[in-house]
């Protein structure tokens, strides 16, 4: 994982591992699948949704997408281990560091 030692880094590498994922195919073997219980698609839609959020609205997120996106990383703790394509890994471990980037900033009240 990248370490982060400022706010502006921190933005900088959320921006670079959200055009690499932007770039990436979903796997496709993953469509409409499973992986624990938890469907992988919308998974990917959670977490894509609350990093667009929080890069929109300048390096903040609202307390409930806060919780989604918490949610989303405790679902990837569990489908990951389950996963065993390397690109199907690579793509869901890029996700997991996005969102761990994106959640450890403080969640900001709605304005």
């Amino acid at each position: 994982m990248s370490r982060v030692n400022s706010p502006t880094e921190h933005e900088a590498v959320v921006a670079r591992l959200w055009q690499e994922h932007l770039r990436a195919a979903f796997p496709a073997g993953l469509r409409g699948a499973e992986c624990a219980g938890i469907d992988m698609v919308l998974l990917d839609a959670g977490i894509a949704g609350c990093v667009s959020t929080w890069q929109n609205n300048g390096g903040a997120l609202d307390p409930e997408r806060h919780r989604i996106l918490r949610g989303c990383i405790a679902d990837l703790d569990q489908a990951l281990p389950i996963l065993n394509e390397v690109d199907d890994l690579c793509y869901f471990l890029r996700l997991r560091q996005l969102a761990q980037l994106v959640s450890d900033t403080d969640p900001q009240p709605p304005k």
